[in-house]
Formats: structure tokens, sequence, C-alpha cells
């Protein structure tokens, strides 16, 4: 059996192929033409003795870090010899070679054959599309994270905790990265509400406080962990989403005590943008780091948030995010998320006034 790139002698081949295993929904020949010269796709085929028995077709979405495995087809006399698997391995090979993060596919409600094929190789459900096919079946959407850090690439071993509240991320994000520094530490949600009253500035741009990056050192100095903190400016903190000048007055009044019990305290502050290579440093020595973020990548909504940096490779920076999307949510599903650098350095400053701020954890 070869597998290999589709080419241009490969395409009546093909559209044979597809005639043979789809009824409905099948490509045109223009259609299968364009994938074949298109640059930006991964298309496999498999061979067999001169014969095609086999394809994957594999797309990106424009300006994301997403791919789509569009179709993938087996000759129905040639199945059950690991061909889709291959094909799959390859299709997955390909994705990543391009960049991408996460592969996505839709699947006949009803193929109980490629549904059990998918979750063997991972596959998680997130959807399901009513009457998506030409003959009005319906198409389960799967996905998988595609990229995923190696074990010489992850920091201390990261526990997950899930925040209780809306407004926890911080104290939720110190006490996973507490727990990768300290195996025997077990955290409760009243440690949760403890650490956010001491690390909070009290106000934020409306509801409940947001966590200072000097308030959560503190916090972890005060449970004997050493703590390094990194912040690109000197003046107040998140007080640009504030409107009201009394408000923005308190947030000052406690910036300013923060500064002052942290310098008593000797933490390390150094004001200027933490780098890449710093926190990768810092993963590599055994450290863990707490990083502010735009949420706005990942739900479009502009709001600071506290995760833990929990791998680094050349390509992604892995996260820990302790807020999952609903509360059904798989856990493993916000557990080393990758993020690719370039899309990492546009995350990780916050506001118009593009904060950047880092605590870098050890014992």
């Amino acid at each position: 059996m070869n597998y290999l790139s589709a080419g241009k002698q490969h395409l009546e081949q093909l559209l044979a192929l597809e005639a043979k295993c789809f009824k409905t929904d099948r490509m045109s020949r223009r259609s299968m033409k364009r994938f074949i010269e298109h640059n930006h796709a991964v298309f496999e085929v498999a061979e067999c003795n001169g014969q095609l028995v086999g394809y994957a077709l594999v797309l990106f979405h424009r300006g994301t870090r997403l791919a789509r495995l569009y179709s993938i087809a087996v000759d129905p006399d040639m199945q059950g010899r690991g061909i889709a698997s291959q094909l799959m391995k390859d299709a997955e090979k390909g994705a990543i070679e391009h960049g991408a993060l996460y592969l996505r596919l839709e699947v006949n409600l009803h193929n109980h054959g490629a549904i059990s094929l998918y979750k063997k190789f991972g596959y998680r459900e997130f959807g399901l599309l009513h009457d998506y096919y030409e003959d009005h079946a319906d198409a389960l959407r799967m996905q998988k994270q595609i990229r995923t850090p190696q074990a010489q690439s992850m920091t201390a071993q990261v526990p997950w905790y899930r925040q209780t509240t809306d407004f926890t991320c911080g104290p939720a994000a110190l006490m996973m990265a507490m727990g990768a520094l300290d195996k025997q530490r077990v955290h409760t949600v009243s440690d949760e509400l403890v650490i956010w009253r001491e690390a909070t500035t009290i106000f934020m741009t409306s509801g409940h406080g947001g966590c200072h990056p000097l308030g959560l050192a503190i916090a972890a100095v005060r449970r004997n962990f050493n703590a390094e903190v990194w912040i690109n400016q000197t003046q107040p903190l998140f007080v640009d989403g504030v409107r009201d000048t009394d408000k923005k007055a308190i947030i000052a009044k406690v910036h300013e005590d923060y500064e002052q019990e942290a310098a008593a305290l000797h933490i390390d502050v150094e004001y200027a943008n933490i780098t890449q290579e710093r926190i990768a440093d810092a993963c590599r020595d055994g450290e863990v780091v707490l990083v502010l973020i735009s949420t706005f990548r990942l739900d479009s909504k502009k709001a600071p948030h506290w995760v833990v940096v929990s791998g680094v490779d050349e390509k992604c920076f892995y996260l820990h995010d302790p807020d999952p999307d609903d509360k059904h949510q798989d856990p493993l599903d916000c557990q080393y998320i990758p993020i690719a650098r370039q899309d990492f350095e546009k995350m990780s400053q916050f506001g118009s006034s593009r904060l950047r701020t880092a605590i870098i954890l050890s014992r």
C-alpha cells in the first residue's frame, strides 16, 4: 500500500471512488481538481497495485489554527485493512505541519463505523447539525486537539482546578501553580475565596474585582512560595476600563498598598515586558508561570483572565484555563490548550494600555 499526495493523474480515479463511496454530497470534478491544485490543503491518497483505494482531504480556515477534515473515503472492497486509520494519521500529520492546532470534522449521525474510528483517534463530540446532508440526515460535529506537548516540553505537572465563581480566575490559577510545585497541597473553595480577598483590586470594569499581579504574588509568598512579578507599566493597573473617578482613586490606592507590601516582602518586581524566552526558561527550570490574557481570542470578549502556562515548545505555549466554556465542558479541554507563539504574543496583553503582566512562581 502506498500513501502519497494527490496529483492531477489521480483525478479520474478520485471521481470514480467518490461515486462508489457516496450516494449524495459528492465532490464535483471542478472541486476535486481545485483541491488537488490547492497549496493550502492536505490531500492524501492510498494506492494498491496502482489502483486508488482511498483518500483524505483536509482544508484550513484562513487566519485561524483550525483545520477541517473535509472528506475521507475508502473503497468498500478494501475496508478493514487499516487504510482509513493510516489516512487519518497522514491527515493529522499534514495539518500539524501546516500549523493547525485543532482538527474538526462532520460525520453522518448514523455512520457508526466512522464515528467509532474518530473516537478511537481521540475526537470528541461538540455539536449537532440538523438537516446537514443532501438526504436531510443530521451531522455530528467532532474535534480533536492535534498538537499536544511532549513530556520534555511540559512544565512541572500542573493540576487543573475549576474556578467556582465568575471572578476568581486569579486564585484558581495560583492554586494550580502552587499545586504543581507542592504535590501534597490540597485546595478548597475556601482557599480560592480567601486568596481572592487578599489579591482583588476591589473594582473592575463592572461587578466584582479582578486580581492584581502583586496581590497574587503576595498571597503566594505568604504561603511560602517565591514570586517574581513582571509588569510593563508603573501606573495603577485596570483603571482604563473604569469611568467613576472615586473607583479610580480606590484602585490607585490598592495598587500603592500592594507595591509597598511587595517591597516589604522583598518580592522581585520587573517593570518591563516579560519575553517569551523568559517564560520558556522558567518552565524548563521547573517554575510555573501565571499570565494575564485578554479573552478576546477565546470568546470574543475583552475580559482580563488569569491562566497558567503548563508547557512550551518551539511552536506553542500550552495553557491551563480555570474557566470552562460551560459547566458541562470536559476538563481535559481546559488543560494543555495549545496557543501558537505569535497568537500568544497578542493574547497576553490587555486593555487600551496593552498591559502585559506575569508571575513566575517557584519553591
